[in-house]
């Protein structure tokens, strides 16, 4: 399906009444609505997902040009755009604007993102949800953490000199940032209690082009021949490395797969695609993802097909462009073990979601994020209907990602509030349990290679204690920067 676009006599018509339309409201008004923001409200009265419910995004908003104009002007375009959501923070978590001088959430414009090179899980220490650690979850190769000494497994207590709390843990993203961390961590039936090491850690963020494949092992029990592969993030620039990761899969003769996506928030919709026929493509040609956009682009709803073909992309000027095709190299998998928890979002529940329709999907580890929304980026091409980048006005560099679909699986069933996992792991039990990753003390590692094997495996550190806290999806909010994109809306389907 592609953008419709109205006919000449029809589009200079509508000018002609829009036209007299103002010039009946506003006789003589010589207030004109700031450009920037007259395109951030266009875009979005266009393509938000909820806009029906938004009444600031009615259609009949900007008839009055001169209401309409004093309700734009004297705001920065990002105070428009999130004034516009929909019932922010609890409907729309995930929407987000962006100016390229200044990104603050590296969008898939962004593939080379300025970052300390470490991802982290905030955990409160207790149920009062005052105190909190940060558990590194891994470390980028090379990167300024790596380089700094944090590894996977360690414990954050302060940030800057200060006890890190739920209110300061953004800190960390700073551009630079000092962290203290724990000597010991215990958990306790009340939380955790932490001692402090002495000296601290100093990280400046860089360039860098994180690889979203981070690990690969076989491990071999008896006949079984494990593939444990930890992806954390659905990058269209890494198409070709994912699928060379399957394709040395099926040289080592993998036949059972432990997919890692407890770190991976999405990405592209196309490598989303790509990886279900990596598990398995005898389904090539059959419907995958139905995409559901507003009523005002019901021509764009439709189905994502399985394939055994996929597009490559290399960067060019930090923006993934299309650099060929390749046959998906596919391990004909029936039953698929994939491993979730509190940070696993949007494309990686479309793999859950979607998947489980053609394979035996085993999920493991703990409640996800529930985000079944996607987006498309927004530029200031009206023209194009604000969807093309090459047309963009280039006087500034906002760029909006508005949700502006929702996704469904083959059947359309109607989506959960988000994946309860087929088997629980409590979140904590990893603390003290996290080093390298293939290590079978990750319990959720652990637990993935009991179901395959029938065997049982020793715990690293044991503890007696069920502390929980149930609140872990609102303290750890999305990496809106990953959700679910199309690649290239103009040539979408």
């Amino acid at each position: 399906m592609k953008l419709k676009y109205l006919f000449n006599a029809l589009f200079l018509t509508l000018v002609f009444i829009s036209c007299s339309r103002d010039d009946n409201n506003d006789s003589g008004s010589t207030t004109k609505p700031d450009e920037i923001n007259n395109f951030v409200w266009k875009a979005m009265n266009s393509w938000y997902y909820w806009q029906p419910n938004v009444p600031n995004l009615a259609d009949a908003f900007d008839d009055n040009q001169t209401t309409y104009a004093n309700f734009l002007n004297g705001k920065t375009p990002d105070k428009l755009f999130y004034s516009l959501l929909y019932q922010r923070g609890t409907i729309d978590r995930f929407s987000w604007i962006e100016n390229n001088n200044e990104v603050v959430y590296s969008s898939k414009i962004a593939e080379v993102e300025k970052s300390g090179g470490f991802d982290i899980g905030i955990y409160p220490k207790d149920n009062t949800n005052t105190t909190a650690v940060a558990l590194v979850n891994y470390v980028v190769p090379n990167s300024p953490a790596a380089l700094a000494g944090l590894k996977r497994g360690d414990v954050i207590t302060k940030v800057n000199g200060s006890p890190l709390t739920l209110n300061n843990s953004d800190l960390l993203y700073n551009n630079q940032v000092t962290v203290t961390l724990a000597a010991t961590v215990q958990l306790t039936s009340a939380g955790l209690i932490t001692t402090d090491k002495t000296s601290s850690i100093s990280i400046t963020q860089a360039d860098i082009d994180e690889n979203p494949i981070a690990y690969y092992e076989k491990k071999v029990y008896g006949t079984k021949n494990i593939g444990y592969l930890v992806f954390n993030a659905f990058k269209a620039d890494y198409n070709d490395e994912l699928n060379a990761a399957f394709a040395q899969m099926k040289a080592d003769g993998i036949n059972e797969l432990v997919l890692d996506l407890r770190y991976n928030g999405g990405g592209s919709l196309e490598t989303a695609v790509a990886l279900a026929g990596m598990i398995n493509d005898s389904y090539s040609g059959s419907p995958y993802v139905f995409l559901d956009f507003n009523n005002k682009h019901n021509s764009e709803d439709g189905f994502d097909y399985l394939s055994n073909q996929m597009n490559t992309y290399s960067l060019v000027n930090n923006r993934p462009e299309k650099s060929g095709t390749q046959t998906i190299n596919s391990l004909n998998l029936t039953k698929v073990y994939v491993l979730v928890n509190f940070q696993t979002a949007s494309a990686s529940e479309l793999t859950v979601q979607c998947l489980k329709k053609y394979v035996n999907v085993v999920t493991i580890g703990y409640d996800t994020v529930g985000k079944f929304v996607g987006s498309i980026t927004l530029y200031d091409s009206p023209a194009q209907d604000y969807t093309s980048y090459t047309n963009r006005n280039t006087k500034h560099n906002w760029q909006l990602q508005p949700i502006t679909f929702s996704y469904y699986n083959k059947d359309k069933d109607v989506n959960p509030e988000f994946i309860a996992p087929n088997y629980e792991i409590n979140p904590y039990s990893i603390f003290n349990n996290l080093t390298a990753f293939g290590d079978v003390r990750d319990p959720f590692l652990k637990k993935a290679l009991e179901l395959i094997t029938g065997q049982s495996f020793r715990m690293g550190n044991t503890s007696t204690s069920s502390f929980e806290n149930k609140n872990l999806q609102k303290f750890n909010p999305t990496n809106a920067a990953k959700g679910l994109y199309i690649q290239d809306f103009q040539n979408f389907r």
